[in-house]
């Protein structure tokens, strides 16, 4: 039975329930403008009645505080997190995406493609067909011709710089992303201790959510949180948790106390991948040795972005079968060779191998190899047969050999990213200059100049650390390498003492990477013969050596090839139209980094309203809850007050 000071008890837990309130209302208003807070509430609980043995049955007992706990949803937490990851990569892709547009937009002025272009071949080309045999007519027009090697060279050097930002930008994201985990690792620490004594560690919950939302733009992440039970008593609630945070695809990166820092390693020279690559490109690994897989495609985040921008060669990489293995002449090198099936690797004047060696992948294993050799030759039906020949570093880099169980397998370089990023760009331009120097050089090599000598190349590429420029013979055009050429070479050899077979398994044009082939010009060595450049009066102006010095035929030809994708062919369109190509694929990618970039920030502010709209502090609801629970205070207080009159009379007034 309730003793007679029952009710004095029973008013004191609603004061303490009431002032708890009061208290959880005024923290929620002093952090109404705090970043990451989330509302709390006391949650209450009518306190066990006590069984009295008359007719009502029970009494109840007043009211019990059980916990303060914030107000939150896991369910829009998540949502906000995987949308974020996207406002990370496509904002990212918007800001890069918009400065590569600036480098190739052509305003009409001095410094865009179309603009010098017309000037060489129009204005300057009109000029020197007006009087071929005037030198400095002549000269005009290698100046012009000058000014568009300078404008690609300004270009590749604005998009290698454009590259080594990416790169810096990428090592920044991971030292960021390291600073997040360790705090987050700390802080479920401090959660557990905190926990383990049966109170909710509410504002440490909040700090390690706005992390969470901080890492969750930097890279997806999956997050897991599971108690931990005593292994003795599995029914026992202990209060810990186990809380896992996985990027990239389900790599882990914090569990509990602990996290996996990542670190940023350059390349060495031997581990480019394109040819057009700056050196000290960063790969990134795990701390403990292990390579973090930066090419996921479950990967998120403004890392993603980074990577794609960087790396992103539009889905194009070197792959294909081995076909045989063999050693060199001195027998301390492995060879391998791939046959090729995809137009791409066909087509030396798409390559962008590197030339500095790297690591290939064959059939599951890895090998360094230093350099490499371009082949075509012809089957019996005279189908063009194309394949890469692999010299294999030596056992300082590559600790075991190659065996023939590679054959057959699949050989690859890394693993194309399918994204239109820096590389692509880079590669886009290297196929223009290649294919428009070789059409060009044709034809003044073709001719003669004013004294009657035979004319010569007119672009070239310069040495990267000689003070040379590459000669480009036609022994390495493999373009101009037929069927017909093809017989004749096996023809030859058989003659010299080969067997049929022999001849056929030797012949066939073999471009070596270190040879001074077209594969050597490149948009950041682009330029006129220096020849030329110092005297223009070696200029070929005429076809045959009988014509007069007024004679224009061949500059009418290169006037013709200019303007005419029959002739030559870039992309389906003339040699003129290189802008219209490029600027299309730029502003299609940037056109939809934008609009991406837009949705998924406008998706953004959607959820987070939602986030905000459970866990947020609204002012209103909050006076109008301290006006309540004020009132809830003062009426435990009037009851008291009453319990205590009742309780004076009892004890004061009445007796004996």
């Amino acid at each position: 039975m309730a003793s007679q000071f029952f009710g004095l008890n029973i008013a004191y837990t609603g004061l303490l329930a009431n002032n708890a309130s009061l208290n959880t209302t005024s923290n929620n208003i002093a952090n109404v403008h705090t970043e990451g807070f989330s509302r709390q509430q006391v949650v209450r609980q009518a306190s066990e009645a006590i069984r009295i043995f008359q007719t009502y049955g029970s009494a109840g007992a007043g009211v019990d505080t059980l916990a303060i706990e914030r107000v939150r949803d896991e369910f829009y937490d998540t949502k906000f997190w995987n949308n974020n990851q996207k406002v990370g990569e496509y904002g990212i892709k918007e800001y890069y995406m918009k400065q590569i547009e600036t480098y190739f937009t052509d305003d009409g002025k001095a410094t865009g493609f179309k603009t010098i272009f017309d000037k060489m071949m129009v204005t300057g080309l009109q000029e020197l067909m007006k009087d071929p045999s005037s030198d400095s007519a002549k000269a005009q027009f290698v100046g012009t011709a000058s000014a568009l090697t300078e404008y690609f060279r300004n270009l590749a050097g604005n998009m290698q710089e454009l590259q080594r930002d990416v790169n810096k930008e990428i090592k920044l994201k991971v030292d960021e992303i390291n600073s997040l985990a360790g705090e987050i690792a700390t802080l479920n620490t401090q959660i557990n201790v905190v926990e383990l004594s049966g109170s909710n560690a509410n504002e440490l919950r909040d700090r390690r959510n706005l992390l969470l939302d901080q890492l969750s733009e930097i890279v997806d992440i999956h997050v897991t949180e599971t108690p931990i039970v005593d292994a003795n008593d599995p029914d026992r609630v202990t209060g810990a948790n186990r809380f896992m945070v996985k990027i990239g695809g389900e790599q882990l990166l914090v569990d509990t106390s602990e996290f996996f820092g990542l670190e940023c390693v350059a390349k060495s020279g031997y581990e480019k991948v394109h040819q057009t690559d700056i050196d000290g490109l960063y790969d990134v690994y795990w701390k403990n040795g292990q390579e973090f897989n930066l090419y996921n495609a479950s990967m998120g985040g403004t890392l993603q972005g980074l990577i794609q921008m960087r790396d992103g060669a539009n889905g194009e990489y070197f792959h294909g079968e081995v076909t045989e293995v063999g050693t060199t002449a001195d027998g301390r090198q492995d060879t391998v060779t791939i046959a090729v099936d995809v137009g791409y690797l066909q087509d030396l004047n798409k390559c962008n191998l590197s030339e500095q060696g790297g690591i290939i992948n064959l059939g599951n294993r890895e090998f360094y190899y230093d350099s490499w050799t371009f082949n075509k030759s012809f089957d019996e039906q005279g189908k063009a047969v194309y394949s890469y020949t692999f010299t294999l570093s030596d056992s300082d880099l590559n600790k075991q050999r190659l065996t023939n169980d590679r054959v057959g397998k699949v050989a690859n370089i890394s693993k194309g990213l399918d994204y239109q990023g820096i590389p692509y760009y880079m590669s886009q331009m290297n196929e223009w200059i290649r294919q428009f120097s070789q059409h060009v050089n044709d034809i003044f090599s073709s001719g003669y100049n004013t004294a009657g000598a035979p004319g010569s190349n007119f672009f070239t590429g310069n040495h990267e650390y000689e003070n040379a420029q590459y000669e480009l013979p036609k022994e390495y055009r493999y373009d101009i390498y037929d069927y017909e050429a093809y017989q004749k070479q096996v023809t030859a050899l058989v003659e010299s003492g080969m067997t049929e077979e022999e001849a056929k398994k030797a012949a066939g044009i073999k471009v070596d990477v270190s040879s001074d082939s077209y594969y050597k010009l490149q948009a950041k060595n682009f330029d006129v013969l220096y020849t030329l450049e110092a005297d223009a009066s070696l200029l070929a102006t005429r076809k045959e050596f009988s014509d007069g010095v007024e004679q224009t035929d061949l500059l009418e030809e290169l006037k013709s090839m200019s303007y005419d994708e029959k002739q030559m062919s870039f992309r389906g369109s003339n040699a003129s139209e290189f802008l219209q190509c490029v600027l299309s694929d730029i502003a299609l990618n940037a056109s939809r980094a934008n609009i991406f970039s837009k949705n998924f920030t406008d998706i953004k502010g959607v959820i987070d309203n939602q986030r905000i709209s459970i866990s947020g502090v609204d002012e209103d609801e909050e006076a109008i809850n301290l006006i309540k629970f004020q009132n809830g205070y003062n009426l435990a207080s009037k009851m008291i007050q009453t319990l205590t009159e009742i309780y004076d009379r009892l004890i004061l007034e009445t007796g004996v």
